[in-house]
C-alpha cells in the first residue's frame, strides 16, 4: 500500500500520477466517478455562531459528515474511478490559527478513502485564499498536490483549474497568465487525441442557474466568465463540476453544462449533505446528487449501473 502522504499528493507535475495517459487514451467502455464539495471543516460552527472569520475552532460534525461520505464511497460496488473534492477543503484560510489542525484531520479521514479510488483536489478560496499569492499556492501543493493539472481516464480528458486565479489574480498575475497559456497547450492536445468528452473541475461556478447572470460572491466576473465559457464551448468541453454555493444549482451555455453541487459539510440552503455520482458514457454525461444516507444505505441506483453495464 503507498504511504498515506502520497495520496493526498498524487496531482504532480500538472498531471495525475495514478493514471498512465497511454493507458488511458482510449474508450474503454462507461465509468463513473464521485464529485464532492466543500467538506470545509470549521464552517458549522462558524455560520451558526455568525462569526465566519473567527468561529471555526470546532469541526467534530465536519469530521463525521466526511466519515460518512468516504464510508458510502468505499461500499460502492463497482468501484469509481476516482474521487475529486471541488475545493474548500478546510474552512481555515491561509495563515489563520486552526488551519493546519482542520487539514490534518482531514487527511486522517480522507486517508481511509479504499486505496484504489484516487483522490483528486481542486484548490478553493478557503484553501488558498480569496486573492491568493504564489506563497499560499505553494503551501497548498505541498499540501494537496498541483493547482491545476491534467488526466485522462478511459478517453475521457479531464482538467483541473484554479480558479481563484480567474476570481482575482490582482497579487500573482503571472500565475494567471501560467495557467491560460498551459490551459490552451491542453486544449490542443484534447482536439489532437481525439477524446470522447472534456471535462473540467473547479471550484467556484461560471455562472449559478444564467451565462448572463450579475456577477456576486458565488460565481465569476461576468467578463471572465464570458472570455471562459466561449473558450469551452469552441473546444467541445462538456460539462464543468464545482462546488463553492454550498446548494445544488446549475444552468447551460451553448451545450456546455454547469453543475454546481452543494457540499459535504454546511449547507447553506434546502439540500442534504451529499455526494455527486457521475456516469460517463460513449455519448453523454449523466449524473445524480445523493444525500449521504442515500448513498451510504442503497447505493447507486437500477438506472446508472444500467448504463454503466453497458459496454
Amino acid at each position: 500500500m503507498a504511504a498515506a502522504g502520497s495520496a493526498f499528493l498524487r496531482a504532480r507535475g500538472r498531471t495525475l500520477t495514478a493514471f498512465r495517459p497511454d493507458a488511458e487514451y482510449q474508450w474503454k467502455g462507461p465509468f463513473y466517478f464521485i464529485q464532492g464539495a466543500d467538506p470545509q471543516f470549521g464552517l458549522m460552527k462558524a455560520w451558526t455562531h455568525g462569526d465566519t472569520n473567527n468561529g471555526d475552532d470546532e469541526w467534530g460534525e465536519e469530521i463525521k459528515l466526511a466519515e460518512q461520505a468516504v464510508q458510502a464511497i468505499n461500499k460502492l460496488n463497482p468501484k469509481p474511478k476516482f474521487f475529486v473534492l471541488c475545493g474548500d477543503l478546510v474552512h481555515g484560510m491561509p495563515g489563520s490559527r486552526w488551519k493546519k489542525n482542520q487539514e490534518q484531520d482531514l487527511k486522517d479521514v480522507l486517508k481511509n478513502t479504499d486505496q484504489d479510488i484516487p483522490l483528486v483536489f481542486v484548490s478553493g478560496n478557503h484553501d488558498i485564499g480569496n486573492t491568493p499569492t504564489r506563497e499560499t499556492i505553494d503551501d497548498y501543493c505541498k499540501n494537496w498536490g498541483d493547482d491545476y493539472f491534467s488526466f485522462w481516464v478511459g478517453g475521457v480528458f479531464f482538467l483541473v483549474l484554479n480558479s481563484q486565479l480567474y476570481f482575482d489574480s490582482s497579487k500573482c498575475p503571472e500565475l494567471r497568465q501560467a495557467q491560460d497559456a498551459w490551459l490552451d497547450e491542453q486544449l490542443a492536445v484534447a482536439a489532437n487525441q481525439k477524446c470522447k468528452h472534456i471535462i473540467v473541475f473547479q471550484h467556484i461556478p461560471l455562472f449559478l442557474s444564467k451565462p448572463d447572470e450579475d456577477h456576486d460572491y458565488f460565481n465569476l466576473d461576468k467578463s471572465v466568465r464570458q472570455e471562459i465559457m466561449e473558450k469551452f464551448h469552441k473546444a467541445g468541453i462538456r460539462a464543468v463540476f464545482s462546488g463553492h454555493y454550498h446548494r445544488n444549482a446549475g444552468g447551460s451555455y451553448k451545450g456546455l453544462e454547469m453543475v454546481v453541487s452543494s457540499a459535504i459539510g454546511c449547507q447553506l440552503g434546502q439540500d442534504t449533505h451529499g455526494l455527486r455520482v457521475v456516469v460517463v458514457t460513449e455519448e453523454k454525461v449523466v449524473h445524480r446528487y445523493y444525500s449521504l444516507t442515500e448513498l451510504g444505505s442503497h447505493g447507486i441506483e437500477k438506472e446508472l449501473l444500467d448504463m454503466l453495464a453497458k459496454q
